[in-house]
């Protein structure tokens, strides 16, 4: 059984996600934590809870979301997935990180290149990737099928999609993205955003302006 908290970090108010289940490994997703006391927040969980991360998991690699990477890297020394396709992302993010003021740590490369129908491991739980471009071009989700949730990383939020003005931005990519990989699935799955709460297949399905 999969355990899910969500940690709201730096100023773009970037979700981020820690997964665990009953052997205490877990996952850390898109790890924004920017200051010290998020830093601190971060890691109290992880230790209150005697958590034991295994893996740093990136639904994609524009700046906001990677911020913690170098943090998480160095607290803990695990390895890092992403899809292969924002690997161009993390070689620019720290001279893209100065034009949103931020003074970015070096983040750790990339060691799993995690593929469209693949899978992300933990514990004795196990996550379905799937490959979503359209905000950026390694966009993935992750999605448990028993538990009915999707980690959607920046692709769809409550009432709203991705950007697509950014570097490896694309609109049509996108909406094809949402409604073959994202929208096909039950109308009960929750939707867990990169930004702003939690919504539902079935919610986006009906109300979501751009869709």
């Amino acid at each position: 059984m999969i355990s899910l908290e969500k940690f709201v970090f730096n100023d773009f108010q970037v979700n981020t996600f820690i997964l665990s289940d009953e052997t205490k490994e877990c996952l850390i997703v898109d790890p924004g934590c920017f200051s010290r006391d998020e830093k601190k927040e971060l890691l109290d969980y992880i230790n209150n809870n005697r958590l034991k991360p295994v893996k740093i998991v990136n639904t994609h690699c524009h700046v906001d979301h990677i911020l913690g990477n170098a943090f998480v890297f160095n607290s803990f020394n695990i390895p890092s997935a992403a899809h292969k396709d924002e690997q161009y992302l993390l070689d620019g993010v720290v001279e893209h990180g100065q034009v949103f003021g931020f003074t970015v740590e070096p983040p750790p490369g990339i060691d799993e290149f995690l593929e469209d129908n693949g899978l992300v491991k933990f514990g004795k739980s196990q996550l379905n990737v799937l490959h979503v471009p359209g905000h950026s071009k390694g966009s993935i989700a992750l999605y448990s099928p028993d538990q009915k949730f999707i980690i959607a990383g920046d692709v769809l939020f409550y009432g709203s999609i991705g950007r697509t003005d950014l570097p490896g931005g694309d609109y049509d990519v996108l909406i094809n993205s949402i409604k073959t990989k994202i929208l096909t699935l039950p109308e009960d799955v929750i939707v867990f955003a990169g930004h702003g709460p939690s919504t539902t297949v079935k919610a986006e399905t009906d109300t979501n302006p751009f869709l």
